[in-house]
């Protein structure tokens, strides 16, 4: 009888836990080692640990913020585009940076052999103003080349259709991210840049509504932790990543380890958003808009949240 009563008790603790859990929608632009932290989370059980019932929905940037602004999702991780919705006015703040560079990378058909080569060439990439676009011309910019003077641009959505836009011949290079190299490698694809072997900015984070901030702060740090524990399992478990990496996006062990290997750096040991790091993404959305006024970090970002979190973590940030 009493081990009875134990099992009942047990099973009402689970019932009231999976109830109490918030349930919320959190968007992604791909499934790919660019949102590893939140696949993590996920398959982790981080996100449940710390009463969150997660939905993560792919989709496309310009809808995740369109959805951001309308609550139709709680949270986004496509950093530069929240703060490109807020530069325009619309009521959303980032919270954390996950990312201190993009996994980004240029990958050519086998016949150009430098960024120079790529004059009058096409190039694809996700959706016109998505971070796949500006990390794109960032590169080719820094390798002497004007994408938008000396290339076509075409935007072709996810990876997997740029990727056999390239295969296929109807783009000369197009901008991808892990795993997706390590078979352009394999198949004589170049590799002719990547991107956080430049450039030092916030790339994916996470950024939600200034309504869900005003309300439910606390859902929101626990979204933040949630994302910043995935964060440091990435960096201290390499095994236990790319496990979760091939189940995840469903690669070979070959091209996790690969991956793993040359993005773990990348993933932020705290969460913070640098002010050098994040002007630089305000200066991009305001080229982009044409905005000519000065633009305060606080109109774009919301810095409490994530110092809460890594005081309660006993994380110091660099």
């Amino acid at each position: 009888m009493k081990r009875l009563v134990i099992i009942v008790l047990s099973l009402f603790i689970s019932a009231g836990a999976v109830e109490a859990a918030d349930k919320v929608r959190l968007s992604i632009s791909s499934i790919d080692v660019s949102f590893l932290t939140a696949g993590l989370a996920l398959k982790r059980g981080i996100f449940r640990d710390e009463g969150l019932d997660v939905e993560l929905i792919r989709m496309n940037a310009n809808v995740s913020i369109t959805a951001l602004s309308t609550t139709d999702v709680d949270y986004t991780m496509v950093f530069a585009s929240v703060v490109r919705g807020a530069l325009r006015g619309m009521p959303m703040r980032v919270v954390a940076s996950y990312m201190d560079s993009s996994t980004h990378l240029l990958i050519a058909r086998p016949e150009f052999k430098t960024i120079r080569d790529l004059k009058g060439k096409t190039l694809a990439v996700s959706t016109f103003g998505a971070t796949s676009e500006v990390a794109a011309k960032m590169m080719i910019k820094h390798g002497g080349v004007d994408p938008d003077k000396e290339m076509k641009v075409i935007p072709l959505g996810v990876e997997r259709a740029r990727y056999a836009a390239l295969k296929e011949g109807i783009v000369d290079v197009a901008v991808l991210s892990p795993p997706t190299d390590t078979d352009a490698l394999r198949s004589g694809y170049r590799v002719l840049s990547r991107f956080h072997e430049i450039f030092k900015m916030p790339f994916t984070g996470v950024g939600t509504h200034l309504k869900k901030l005003k309300e439910k702060p606390d859902e929101v740090r626990r979204m933040v932790k949630a994302l910043l524990r995935a964060n440091l399992f990435v960096r201290s478990n390499r095994e236990g990543t790319i496990q979760t990496m091939m189940d995840w996006v469903k690669v070979d062990r070959e091209s996790a380890a690969a991956t793993y290997d040359s993005t773990w750096k990348i993933f932020s040991e705290d969460g913070g958003m640098s002010e050098s790091g994040l002007k630089m993404v305000i200066d991009q959305g305001r080229e982009a808009m044409k905005i000519e006024r000065a633009v305060a970090l606080t109109e774009v970002a919301e810095f409490g949240i994530i110092r809460e979190v890594q005081k309660e973590m006993g994380i110091k940030a660099r």
